[in-house]
């Protein structure tokens, strides 16, 4: 593991070279988010210096790396922001995603980034401006308004429910949390019925589905949260931001949930992640640890 020599403040203000790689390639941090010992979060790949990168480029990368987003830092074009993300999935651009922005955070504030503001960071990404909060425990990011909400249809519905093999009456609530990816969401009676879903990947052809349900009381978590993603072949997201902060503006709007809990997730992947959630005058807060695993320079 190469050593990591942090630039001052003063030369690099947004840390866009940080001096982790000898080789002359292009500075690369592998973070595990969502929780603080390694391996039992969800990693995500961060490339520090992206200028020069193509579109296709950043996309094979992404590809390459096969996790479920690689994310790309590069100097703002907002006056008011601190830096600049991109951020790839295996087969596309997503505008906003929870997990890689606090990981991305995490690695430019490790590269020595220095925030205009002392208690928080700024974060230039497709869906705008994402405030995140620094912490002494975390940091955390104040959740987006959803772009759709409301119920889902009946026809969606029947499709989640033949791929979940779950009746009707098995399903507490329902609604689109949409604040970028395209997440929808399902409520169960309890997380043990969250954790004994074996989704028919083929049948969540397309869809991006969140589903829910509370812990018995004395957990540590008062929620479960399972994200089943059906691109590609289908696949499980160890833990996720973006639906964990849009299902909290459901769950807490609708009085399900209190102002302030903590979700597990991952549980069925071997992982454990914690993502800890806080409404404080009507914005929601996501916040979560971070840590380093991996640094080294891209040849790219």
């Amino acid at each position: 593991m190469t050593r990591v020599e942090r630039p001052s403040p003063a030369r690099t203000p947004w840390a866009g070279r940080s001096t982790y790689p000898s080789n002359g390639g292009r500075p690369f941090t592998q973070v595990d988010v969502f929780t603080d010992t390694p391996l039992l979060g969800n990693p995500l790949a961060v490339v520090h210096d992206a200028q020069g990168l193509s579109d296709a480029q950043m996309q094979a990368f992404a590809r390459w790396t096969n996790l479920s987003e690689t994310s790309f830092l590069l100097p703002p074009t907002d006056p008011a922001a601190d830096y600049r993300v991109r951020i790839f999935t295996p087969h596309r651009e997503l505008p906003f995603a929870g997990h890689p922005t606090l990981g991305s955070c995490h690695a430019w504030l490790e590269a020595g980034g220095v925030p205009r503001a002392a208690d928080e960071v700024l974060q230039q990404c497709a869906a705008g401006l994402i405030r995140i909060r620094r912490g002494s425990a975390r940091l955390a990011f104040a959740a987006p308004p959803c772009i759709r909400s409301g119920p889902l249809d009946a026809a969606l519905l029947a499709r989640i429910c033949a791929a979940l093999a779950q009746r009707p009456a098995d399903i507490l609530g329902h609604q689109w949390v949409d604040n970028g990816p395209g997440w929808c969401a399902i409520r169960l009676a309890s997380a043990e019925a969250v954790l004994a879903l074996r989704p028919d990947w083929p049948a969540l052809h397309d869809i991006k589905l969140g589903v829910v349900g509370p812990h018995a009381a004395g957990s540590d978590a008062q929620f479960e949260v399972r994200a089943l993603i059906g691109e590609g072949a289908g696949y499980e997201d160890p833990v996720t931001g973006s639906l964990n902060a849009s299902l909290a503006q459901w769950l807490i709007g609708s009085g399900v949930a209190p102002p302030c809990y903590v979700a597990a997730q991952g549980t069925r992947l071997d992982r454990r992640g914690r993502v800890f959630i806080e409404r404080v005058a009507g914005q929601v807060w996501v916040g979560g640890s971070s840590v380093s695993c991996v640094h080294g320079g891209l040849a790219l």
